[in-house]
């Protein structure tokens, strides 16, 4: 095995807001001594979920088992996703910052399944993986990321199941869908479709694109964390990986 420097490019602050988290989880649950103190181990786990590495070679970086990595990387982000805000901390939010409408979208995280797996293939990406609905402001930023569903449920379906659309109607704002979500709320304004449109529904298609484009940054600074790009485990664990790194890019963008 050959060992190498290596840079993250993470603010200290987002390490903090791990070894915190887990320092006050070792101190509630009286655990007893651990391999890695509580800055190590945040450590472990942020090169885990920004780099994508394997568990192997996370223990042999850390100079640990690799089990001793996988259950580190499995406590801690169970740990950090409780910290990720509810979709209506994320609308409060919206609101207190003045913004009247907030943006609805979904993305699949890829996983690694077979063709039989069918429940976890989606048509839309042409692979496998889960569904995760994601709220963002007008200006991008992430303020909410859904647990996962099967990769094979529609937008519009997984949407229904978490209540966005009633939730963002009781916040008092709107949304604004692409045409994946087309026939979910009044709420909720998406694009029209069809062809042959007349220039007024064109019109206001370019003017929903505009204001609608930014949501995309907000999936993208998820995504940039390598470990949203594919799972190796099991995709179940898509959700709680994915609020445990909208907690830390919260709090690297803070």
């Amino acid at each position: 095995m050959l060992f190498y420097r290596a840079a993250l490019p993470l603010s200290r602050r987002t390490l903090n807001l791990a070894a915190r988290t887990i320092r006050t989880h070792r101190k509630n649950t009286g655990s007893r001594w651990r391999r890695l103190d509580p800055a190590q181990q945040a450590l472990l786990v942020l090169v885990h979920l920004y780099k994508g590495e394997t568990f192997t070679h996370l223990a042999a970086g850390f100079g640990v088992g690799t089990t001793t990595a996988w259950r580190y990387v499995r406590e801690t982000t169970a740990l950090l996703a409780k910290l990720a805000p509810t979709l209506e901390q994320g609308l409060r939010r919206a609101r207190r910052t003045g913004w009247g409408y907030v943006i609805v979208d979904g993305t699949l995280i890829a996983c690694d399944r077979v063709a039989a797996d069918r429940p976890f293939y989606s048509g839309k990406h042409k692979r496998h993986g889960m569904n995760i609905q994601v709220v963002a402001a007008p200006d991008g930023e992430p303020l909410w990321t859904s647990w996962s569903l099967l990769g094979s449920v529609h937008d519009t379906r997984a949407a229904r199941v978490w209540r966005i659309a009633e939730r963002i109607a009781a916040a008092g704002l709107l949304g604004l869908g692409d045409k994946g979500y087309v026939g979910l709320s009044d709420v909720v304004f998406c694009p029209f479709k069809g062809r042959g449109k007349p220039q007024w529904k064109k019109d206001a298609n370019s003017e929903h694109a505009k204001l609608r484009g930014p949501g995309e940054r907000a999936i993208a600074q998820l995504k940039n964390w390598d470990v949203l790009r594919r799972l190796r485990c099991c995709p179940r664990r898509a959700g709680e990986i994915t609020r445990a790194v909208l907690a830390l890019q919260l709090r690297e963008a803070g």
